[in-house]
């Protein structure tokens, strides 16, 4: 009997490939990474995993590679990191097996034929406008009214996304995302938005059914670092009742439905309105505040998905789970960064992860890549969770040197 095998193109979400590799050996499968730097993650050598180079942005080249090697094992399933979601999605009808439908995806990935779906379904929503041109975005944003949120219409993780309070404010981001410093995965279309202000919820999605509903908290404006993350949000039944309503609507409106999906909203003075429908699980640290609020190990019941077994999306318990972000205050050298051992030693903390070397040059960018760390806690009690989580970041720190300055 050939061994059972597990593609990952890519890795796994955002952040979670290693946790993807070692759910796929859990359930008696050995996970193969296709990526176009196969030595580029190092839990693929500390896990003994194979890692295969190819171009994972060309369709036919993995459709090559996932032949050949059917010819050696028995490709059980398809999953991978989130922006190549819909390839993945070709990939499983091609193969016959289990996936995400493509042209969904695809739909949902440009955030202006995303927001026209959901608009035409009466999701609510901010006002929006998608411009292509700099006098296009002033007048969408006079039309809209400030503040306005600029972002290029395909792209993630915050990229290009900036909050703009003034006019002077959105013609300096539009002059970067239009100026050539912003690579473009598209052709250039900038969506303007109405800044919807409330508190910040995610509903993570697995098939029809909302799992989890988290509570985010953003750093200073005018960017949208994420600082902190807990599970389950404090709602009252009501509130609970309208985001799973909102957040069923949208996967009716964009024909999602299968497999993961990640849903941002904003409370408002209306009531829940969508930032965002992502189709895919959330990155890390999603998946890990899930399982330790809920018992529910979302990667590993996605695995189990994309193979054809039954899943089991019960929850076990009901804890508090929250993670707080380390955040670079400077670009410049990362000379060291320490603390991590006394942290991780704090009873109730669940993870501290490092994503940088010492030695690193950091350049903030106003996108999740500003970050350098996270720090993840957990209990019964909402109060001790917090309390915990503060001091164990109070034990980590570290140095960055600033780029010197000209005439130094």
């Amino acid at each position: 009997m050939r061994r059972k095998a597990l593609i990952l193109v890519e890795g796994g979400p955002w952040g979670c490939g290693l946790l993807c590799v070692q759910a796929a050996q859990r359930l008696g499968l050995h996970p193969i990474t296709l990526s176009a730097d196969a030595t580029g993650n190092q839990y693929l050598v500390t896990e003994g995993t194979e890692a295969i180079r190819v171009d994972t942005s060309n369709l036919d080249a993995l459709i090559r590679e996932c032949s050949r090697l059917r010819a050696i094992y028995d490709i059980a399933g398809i999953m991978g990191r989130s922006m190549f979601y819909a390839t993945i999605g070709k990939l499983c009808r091609h193969f016959d097996l289990p996936g995400p439908n493509p042209a969904s995806i695809e739909r949902c990935c440009d955030k202006f034929t995303q927001r026209q779906l959901l608009a035409e379904a009466g999701v609510p929503m901010p006002a929006y406008r998608v411009a292509t041109t700099a006098r296009d975005v002033e007048s969408s944003a006079a039309e809209i009214g400030l503040p306005v949120v600029l972002k290029p219409t395909v792209d993630g993780g915050s990229t290009g996304v900036r909050l703009c309070r003034n006019a002077d404010e959105v013609a300096e981001h539009t002059a970067h995302l239009l100026g050539g410093e912003y690579i473009w995965r598209s052709s250039p279309m900038i969506l303007v938005e109405e800044f919807a202000q409330g508190p910040h919820y995610e509903a993570d999605i697995m098939g029809d059914e909302v799992i989890a509903i988290g509570t985010g908290d953003f750093g200073p404006p005018p960017y949208f670092v994420y600082r902190e993350w807990a599970y389950p949000a404090l709602l009252t039944d009501d509130e609970h009742e309208r985001i799973v309503n909102v957040s069923l609507s949208c996967l009716r409106a964009l024909d999602l439905g299968w497999g993961p999906t990640n849903i941002e909203l904003r409370w408002t003075k209306r009531g829940p309105v969508v930032i965002e429908v992502n189709p895919r699980m959330g990155g890390t640290p999603v998946p890990q505040l899930v399982h330790l609020a809920y018992g529910i190990d979302l990667i590993t019941e996605q695995i189990k998905l994309v193979t054809g077994d039954e899943w089991d999306l019960r929850r076990r318990h009901s804890h508090t789970a929250a993670a707080r972000f380390l955040v670079a205050d400077r670009d410049g050298t990362l000379d060291w960064i320490g603390g991590d051992s006394r942290a991780a030693a704090v009873s109730g903390v669940a993870e501290v992860k490092f994503y940088f070397e010492p030695k690193t040059l950091i350049i903030r960018k106003g996108n999740y890549r500003d970050t350098i760390g996270h720090v993840i806690a957990s209990s019964p009690r909402r109060a001790q969770t917090g309390a915990t989580l503060q001091r164990a970041v109070d034990l980590i720190d570290w140095s960055i040197t600033p780029f010197p300055t000209v005439g130094e």
